[in-house]
């Protein structure tokens, strides 16, 4: 054991220069151990990945049907040369997993069946560059028939046959179904955990934001722990209020205006302040309830500030501005026909401000949204327009173990995820059907071309939109060929239900697969192998002692 231990501690330490064909040959057995893991996971029958929990070996394993996060919990294969092809495709395909939430499953067998066929390719003399050039040359072809495919869906039941077509959990599906035909694609839907174990939904009324009371001393209700005002004046800053003096200017303006209900939204405010706001003497001419700010950084506090002052008439005070309570006068206070408050969130329900206004806002974050490429970007921009134009829902999961809860959880986020990519940018015909439609264009142009390298590689491509149609069958328990050659004969737009065993016409019985993650996964796919085949020599540095495996 001391001996195998020194062995590999002197192999990852030691510098080394790998060429062809050793580059391939470890790249290649990297990759297939990773599509090996991944691919039991594609489809409605799947496979169930056991990871061992190395950080407490008597605890059960975390049970994963989810490519992204299989590929992410492979951090290291034993030898150096299969690690980073390994690792070249894990990245391909968490970066997948961040952008759109799904389609790892389909990346990963078509990633390998482009690459495992470029390698034998190659092997025998083509040449590399001018492969990747026509691979890349067919990508295009392939996203444009994707894109000619795309239809969208609506009605309850349409949304919910495909929440079902992703999860694969009929009751999940309905649930989801009919939560977003009711709060739209960018509407908020909170997952949370439930102590019974099935699946309950609960709709909120306006919106709300994930900062909560400021004080429990400021619950209207101390039994449920809520606040709630009525016909309030909204004050939004985020300034930092140490001085309860510093409030008295705002609230003189208030108590002039005839108002008595009072919900301040503040970066911070100090116990002196809420010893102030919460005086018996003070209370009884005036009801303050306070919220911090919400969002952990300054540009989604910011974001933050901009929404809710929009939606509520009002204008933020700012501390980059310059402004301070002093300065406020009565027209900066937004208003709404009710705000609540509780421990962790603050809502806003019928709040005044101008509708023209909040319509060219929405406009403005929908064109943001369109444009932003950046996974975490996009996501902030979603949360902020399902808070201006749309309802809001919680979706609550139970399980009867803390493993099976876990998974559920994250099939529900995911769910909800491509969900709303489906509702924003289509749908195509679901379990690899799309994939097989683009073949006959394909064909064509393996046809017309002269070109040996180009033609190899729509004989590749032809093998590679295949490639989830026949995994997604295989784990179902059919022989692939055959079922192929029924759905063949069937003609365009029919695929194989696995789950009845009949091929169907995918659109009629409402089988389909969110165009975007689609498209993401074959350009991750195809783009990442094309550029993984040209890769020709491997480098590897001497590792740190702590950084080899023992």
């Amino acid at each position: 054991m001391r001996r195998s231990r020194q062995q590999s501690k002197e192999r990852w330490q030691t510098p080394r220069v790998v060429l062809q064909p050793g580059v391939y040959q470890g790249m290649q057995a990297g990759i297939n151990k990773i599509v090996d893991a991944i691919s039991p996971t594609l489809g409605p029958r799947p496979r169930i990945v056991a990871l061992e929990n190395t950080a407490a070996r008597h605890r059960s394993p975390e049970m994963l049907d989810d490519g992204g996060t299989i590929a992410r919990r492979i951090i290291e294969l034993p030898g150096r040369d299969e690690d980073v092809g390994a690792m070249y495709l894990r990245h391909v395909l968490w970066k997948l997993h961040e952008n759109v939430g799904d389609g790892t499953a389909t990346a990963a067998v078509v990633f390998r069946e482009v690459y495992n066929q470029g390698v034998r390719y190659l092997a025998s003399g083509g040449n590399a560059m001018r492969l990747r050039r026509y691979l890349d040359d067919g990508l295009r072809i392939i996203v444009g028939e994707l894109g000619g495919m795309t239809s969208h869906l609506e009605g309850k039941e349409a949304l919910a046959r495909l929440a079902e077509s992703i999860c694969y959990d009929p009751p999940m599906a309905k649930l989801i179904g009919e939560i977003f035909d009711i709060i739209g694609e960018y509407g908020r839907l909170e997952i949370r955990s439930h102590r019974s174990f099935g699946l309950e939904r609960e709709y909120i009324e306006g919106v709300y934001w994930d900062s909560g009371i400021i004080s429990r001393l400021m619950f209207t209700n101390q039994t449920s722990l809520r606040a709630e005002l009525n016909d309030a004046l909204i004050l939004i800053t985020d300034l930092i209020v140490e001085d309860p003096r510093d409030l008295i200017p705002p609230l003189t303006l208030v108590a002039k205006a005839k108002m008595r209900e009072v919900f301040l939204i503040v970066k911070s405010l100090s116990d002196l302040g809420i010893g102030f706001l919460t005086s018996p003497k003070f209370a009884e001419q005036i009801k303050v309830v306070a919220a911090k700010l919400p969002g952990g950084t300054r540009d989604v506090q910011q974001g933050a500030m901009q929404d809710l002052a929009i939606l509520t008439g009002g204008r933020p005070i700012r501390t980059d501005a310059g402004d301070t309570l002093s300065r406020v006068k009565i027209e900066d206070f937004g208003r709404a026909r009710t705000v609540w408050a509780d421990r962790t969130h603050f809502g806003i329900v019928g709040g005044q401000g101008d509708p023209r206004e909040l319509r060219e806002h929405i406009a403005t974050l929908r064109a943001a949204h369109a444009r932003m490429d950046e996974a975490n970007e996009r996501q902030k921009l979603e949360s902020r327009l399902g808070k201006l134009i749309s309802g809001s829902a919680i979706l609550k999961v139970g399980a009867f173990t803390e493993t099976e809860l876990k998974v559920r959880k994250e099939l529900a986020e995911r769910t909800a995820s491509a969900m709303r990519a489906a509702m924003q940018e289509g749908v195509l015909p679901g379990g690899g059907a799309a994939l097989l439609a683009c073949r006959p264009v394909l064909q064509q142009r393996l046809e017309q071309s002269q070109d040996f390298d180009e033609r190899m590689a729509y004989r590749i491509l032809l093998r590679a939109v295949e490639a989830p149609f026949r995994a997604l069958v295989e784990n179902a328990g059919y022989e692939s060929s055959v079922v192929l050659g029924r759905v063949d004969q069937a003609g365009p737009g029919h695929g194989f239900d696995v789950l009845s065993g009949q091929v169907v016409d995918m659109a009629e019985e409402g089988i389909f697969d969110p165009a975007v993650v689609q498209k993401a996964a074959v350009r991750s796919a195809i783009g990442g192998a094309a550029l993984a085949l040209t890769t020709d020599v491997i480098v590897h540095r001497a590792a740190a002692p702590t950084e080899y495996q023992t």
